[in-house]
């Protein structure tokens, strides 16, 4: 534990003793479980390209204390500095969103990264806890002055964000921001018979989906009947679960991974299953619910619109990006290309939900209701 005097009035001082520790050494543990099943998924994946094998694990382990700092950093923000942020990075990830439908290059069938600097980044990433947080902030305004939680300026960011991402297109990242969008409205106080309005309007769209995008009909087909197409990597990852049994073969000791193709990416957690087991992953399982009921309980008593929305919808992004991994590696939904939060490989994730998660640890602070700075 650091030792920090109760004394101690720097910024550092300040922000340990307000700080959610148990939300933060979750999150570690994460961080750290991932770093480890980096080291032991992606010297395989590394190979089968002909790459040495710590190339991604080295890319990774610059990333991942890169993120730890900057989690850190966005923490120690007063929520008015968390909402500037969130307005400043909106902006330009917006515009890096857009960017790609031009500049970025096609990579099985989508455009979603953009070169900057030797590396390849992922605009959508940074969109999502920065839409999240202006959309908190957009819709307590509204709240505070006695108006419909959502109004056409609320209403058209969305309209706008989920299209961005249509063409891109990320189904899967529209799922979340769509749901978490929902989710905010809902609790912001939106009537029950608008709610089911627009729950209308997004069904809608994912049927749509099914007819507009062949990749997101092939997946679905693939799901409800296994025999209509490849099913290469899920039953791969299915064989992994199996491998591990209760207690895994031990580290290392996976066979798998050898022919895995997004082992150390998508379908990480299926090395978890083979070389650690069950238990390990049901560890994993059981510290992203712990952030997201720990976080969900320091909101109960929380009087602060503005925080009560951000906060939320965070943690919703961050409990349902984890879920939908998992379900995909498991078999229980269509595949969706979407990474493990802090486990799986990925810097623009990674960075992005070191952000997001950095501007919940601000705002689930404890602190006096002057310290918000409004």
């Amino acid at each position: 534990m650091i030792a920090v005097p109760r004394t101690d009035s720097s910024p550092f001082g300040r922000w340990w003793w307000t700080v959610d520790h148990w939300t933060l050494w979750a999150i570690a543990a994460l961080i750290g479980f991932g770093a480890l099943l980096t080291l032991a998924a992606s010297p395989a994946v590394a190979d089968r390209l002909g790459l040495d094998p710590f190339y991604f694990a080295r890319r990774q382990f610059v990333v991942l204390p890169a993120a730890a700092l900057v989690m850190v950093g966005v923490s120690i923000l007063p929520p008015a500095w968390v909402r500037r942020l969130a307005v400043l990075m909106f902006a330009v990830a917006l515009v890096g969103v857009a960017a790609t439908l031009f500049t970025g290059p096609e990579i099985k069938g989508a455009r979603r990264w953009i070169g900057f600097g030797g590396f390849s980044i992922q605009p959508s990433e940074f969109l999502k806890p920065a839409f999240i947080v202006v959309t908190a902030w957009l819709l307590a305004r509204r709240g505070l002055a006695g108006k419909s939680p959502v109004g056409p300026v609320e209403t058209g960011l969305c309209a706008m964000v989920i299209g961005l991402l249509v063409l891109q297109p990320d189904i899967g990242m529209v799922v979340v921001v769509g749901t978490v969008w929902l989710g905010q409205v809902f609790l912001a106080g939106l009537r029950l018979r608008y709610m089911a309005g627009l729950a209308v309007v997004a069904g809608a769209g994912l049927f749509a989906a099914y007819f507009l995008f062949p990749h997101v009909a092939s997946r679905v087909d693939r799901f409800l009947d296994p025999d209509s197409g490849d099913r290469y990597q899920v039953t791969k990852s299915i064989e992994a679960f199996e491998n591990g049994g209760m207690f895994g073969r031990g580290p290392g000791e996976g066979t798998v991974k050898q022919v895995l193709p997004d082992a150390h990416a998508d379908f990480i957690l299926a090395v978890a299953g083979e070389e650690m087991g069950l238990i390990a992953c049901l560890a994993v399982v059981a510290l992203f619910g712990f952030v997201v009921l720990r976080g969900s309980a320091r909101l109960l008593q929380e009087n602060d619109l503005f925080t009560l929305l951000a906060a939320s919808g965070l943690l919703a992004q961050f409990g349902l990006q984890a879920l939908i991994n998992m379900a995909s590696t498991l078999d229980l939904i269509p595949t969706k290309g979407m990474t493990l939060p802090f486990i799986s490989y990925g810097g623009s994730s990674v960075l992005g939900l070191a952000i997001g998660m950095g501007m919940l640890l601000s705002l689930t602070r404890r602190r006096a209701p002057a310290w918000s700075e409004r």
